[in-house]
């Protein structure tokens, strides 16, 4: 009997460590603070200032979170924060896309932005002048492990945008007109009114260029890439140029003037031939007369329209297709009369230019 018990006894331990055997060692408790983030940027226009960071997907202990709380936004005078302080703002709680995992964090990066305004107070005439920024994301119980990298804004004050910006469009391009607002500066700040453009539908904008102010009292400027029978939206931002001895130039944008819409409309035609000349051919063939004249410079040039007319009568158009190459021969002529002959240019569009100088010839 006592032999029974003991075999019991052996093969119950045996059972227990087999199963203790497949247990995986206790985890440690975990305060699941989201790890701040490292790639903190900062981009400033007028009185806004614009923080864009990457979402926490891991814990300070390297574990994936679901959730991430809050996220303090923090802004300070000093050369660097300590600590957040009283917050400016706070970004809403966000969810993180892939499940949490103890072992596993998410790879997907997931970004967050917010926008802080400048109070009137932090802004300064002083070109040194800054704010520093930070971010703290909290977890569910409004608990962080710390700040994110810093990043430094300038405090300048900028100027307002250009005024009466207007827009008209001409042969050569979109003429672009304004009234500066700022003066010409100092010996470390200047300005410099930039012009933006986009194609109505597209995300792209392009920057049709920059004109130093001076203290004049209007500018202007002309976009001539442009596509035409094209929408577009022009606007303009005065920037503020920051350039001390010794160090790189530093920008600050200012605010934007409202859109203008233009439709590149090219109701433009070409210029008109010059140079033009006949010559009749005869003797032992057909007669003919041939004219040539100097080329049109135009991108959109479709070809020329060739014009003749007798004494008494009025033109008549001799080509029933645009002429591609300066030159057009006049096979139907007779005997003894003179033909008088004039030239324009057509674009693709069918804008005619004005007729060049007529030219005669007589048929002997």
């Amino acid at each position: 009997m006592r032999r029974n018990f003991r075999t019991a006894l052996v093969v119950s331990v045996g059972l227990m460590l087999m199963g203790c055997a497949g247990t995986a060692p206790p985890q440690p408790p975990t305060l699941n603070l989201p790890k701040p983030p490292g790639d903190l940027r900062a981009v400033r226009k007028g009185e806004h200032v614009e923080l864009t960071w990457t979402i926490p997907t891991e814990t300070t202990d390297r574990r994936g979170i679901r959730t991430v709380g809050v996220t303090e936004i923090c802004r300070g005078g000093e050369a660097r924060l300590t600590e957040c302080g009283k917050p400016v703002g706070n970004a809403a709680a966000e969810r993180v896309s892939a499940p949490a995992k103890s072992s596993k964090p998410s790879q997907k990066k997931e970004t967050e932005s917010y926008m802080d305004t400048l109070p009137n107070s932090a802004l300064s005439e002083n070109p040194k002048a800054f704010v520093m920024y930070a971010v703290e994301p909290l977890n569910e119980n409004n608990r962080g492990a710390g700040l994110s990298n810093q990043v430094q804004v300038l405090t300048i004050r900028t100027p307002d945008p250009p005024r009466d910006f207007s827009a008209r469009v001409t042969a050569q391009g979109v003429v672009l007109s304004w009234t500066p607002t700022s003066g010409a500066g100092s010996a470390d700040v200047h300005y410099s009114d930039r012009i933006y453009r986009q194609q109505l539908g597209s995300a792209q904008a392009t920057v049709v260029g920059s004109v130093p102010v001076t203290g004049q009292s209007a500018a202007t400027l002309t976009d001539g890439n442009i596509e035409w029978e094209k929408t577009y939206e022009y606007w303009a931002e005065t920037v503020t140029v920051i350039a001390e001895p010794g160090r790189p130039e530093v920008e600050v944008a200012g605010d934007d003037t409202a859109k203008l819409k233009v439709f590149a409309n090219d109701v433009f035609p070409p210029a008109a031939p010059t140079g033009l000349q006949a010559g009749f051919s005869g003797p032992g063939q057909q007669p003919f007369v041939d004219l040539i004249w100097a080329p049109v410079a135009a991108v959109d040039l479709d070809g020329y329209n060739v014009y003749r007319r007798e004494e008494g009568v009025g033109w008549t158009k001799l080509n029933a297709e645009p002429v591609r190459v300066p030159a057009y021969r006049d096979t139907n002529v007779v005997a003894g009369s003179t033909y008088f002959y004039s030239v324009s240019a057509v674009d693709v569009r069918g804008n005619e230019s004005a007729r060049s100088e007529e030219t005669s010839e007589r048929v002997p």
